[in-house]
């Protein structure tokens, strides 16, 4: 674990140095565009190629797509507990989303024109469900159900295969009570290429949605123009903010969750209002390890992606998590002082509240979508919501009457920008 100050004269630049050590690896930006040339040019026979190539699968593009019958009997086979978590988790992101639809509205402006605003929901969108080390299964509810929920007439789903073609059963089960019927076996850059170019087999979509390893993320980067992309939602990253109130073990197993992801590129952080806080915390962590074991991927993270600051203050922690802009933030602190850092704190994509919230329900259960900024792109960035599946169109409707009350501004905006066809196409219709 790496320890900084808030009061060390170069902490600003430590911090930044650490958060950028979590870049993506050298090499891969190029990489993903040699995989994403070869689909565009070879569709259906790169895609097979490069399946067999990066995930040991034979396929053939009539096996690209999981039948209804698969789906179907994914969701049978599913254990009655797994399957009434997945029923349960629906039924709360159904529940949050659907207060976020936007609706319609018209009214006049200024000049008496009516103007207004309809939405609609994105023709075609696919998903991205990661199914390697970790066969993300709440992924299928965090995206697929928002695009069902925002009313898209074609949602695709895509997640990789095994050696044998066949795919994690808990994301096929999920896809299936989902209501998601278009569904591909295929992972990784291709899948990514596959969604925005199209192929014989696969009809490309207008944007894509859902998180990914290093490469994925940079493929949805590089096709970013072709098609839409939600974000570049990274390597999972947790900052906890911790005061003499926070439990102990508690922080530590919700540092620990994180790490687990298994790429070694997570980032866990650890604001400590006192050295004694964080001395108690990593202690905590030392001994869940050791009692658990660990995977490669989470040693280094704890190696090399573990960082604690020490702050003495409320407004020194706020400053640490704008400065980071985690994407997961829990505030293990007194009530008022959660209150405070919930204001204060501006760039978290998710803020967990209190010794009984860990960040594992919002991966799960609670309602918001998982799928939020790393990589500090919370700064601008926000976490997924039904919304983003929703194209929005201005309507502007002017009378004779309102266009010539609206004729001076547009003379004299088209004075000013020498457009003068601008102006003559208002006054044509008032002389």
């Amino acid at each position: 674990m790496l320890s900084l100050d808030f009061d060390a004269r170069n902490f600003p630049a430590r911090l930044d140095a650490f958060c950028r050590a979590a870049a993506a690896p050298a090499g891969v930006s190029a990489s993903v565009a040699r995989i994403l040339a070869d689909v565009r040019s070879g569709g259906d026979r790169a895609v097979a190629r490069l399946a067999a190539k990066f995930d040991g699968v034979r396929l053939k593009p009539a096996d690209f797509r999981v039948s209804r019958r698969e789906l179907a009997a994914a969701a049978r086979g599913l254990p009655a507990a797994q399957r009434e978590a997945i029923l349960q988790a629906l039924a709360g992101v159904v529940d949050f989303n659907r207060r976020l639809l936007p609706a319609a509205w018209s009214a006049r402006n200024p000049q008496g024109a009516r103007v207004g605003e309809k939405f609609d929901p994105i023709r075609r969108v696919g998903v991205y469900v990661p199914g390697g080390h970790a066969p993300l299964v709440s992924t299928v509810l965090m995206t697929a159900v928002l695009a069902r929920i925002a009313g898209c007439p074609e949602i695709a789903a895509f997640t990789p295969a095994r050696g044998g073609g066949e795919v994690a059963p808990g994301v096929l089960a999920a896809l299936h009570l989902a209501g998601i019927t278009e569904v591909y076996r295929i992972g990784g850059v291709q899948a990514i290429g596959a969604m925005a170019y199209g192929t014989a087999t696969i009809p490309a979509v207008d944007k894509i949605f859902g998180p990914g390893n290093a490469y994925v993320c940079e493929a949805k980067r590089q096709v970013f123009g072709t098609v839409g992309i939600d974000s570049l939602p990274g390597p999972s990253e947790l900052m906890v903010i911790a005061d003499a109130t926070a439990r102990p073990d508690f922080a530590a197993a919700d540092l620990l969750a994180q790490a687990e992801h298994g790429s070694g590129r997570e980032r866990i952080y650890l604001v400590g209002l006192s050295a004694r806080v964080i001395g108690d915390i990593a202690a905590a962590v030392a001994l869940q390890v050791r009692d658990a074991g660990s995977s490669p991927g989470l040693r280094r993270v704890l190696e090399e992606g573990f960082l604690s600051v020490r702050v003495r203050t409320l407004s020194q922690a706020a400053a640490v998590a704008n400065r980071v802009a985690p994407e997961h933030l829990e505030l293990l602190v007194k009530p008022a002082a959660a209150a405070a850092l919930t204001e204060a704190v501006t760039t978290a994509g998710a803020i967990m509240v209190g010794n009984d919230t860990p960040t594992a329900l919002g991966d799960f259960t609670a309602g918001p979508s998982h799928v939020l900024p790393t990589a500090g792109t919370g700064r601008f960035l926000s976490g997924l919501r039904v919304d983003d599946f929703i194209r929005r169109t201005s309507v502007v409707r002017y009378d004779r009457a309102s266009v010539r009350r609206a004729a001076p501004v547009v003379a004299a905006f088209s004075a000013m920008e020498q457009l003068p066809l601008h102006g003559r196409s208002l006054t044509i219709r008032v002389e």
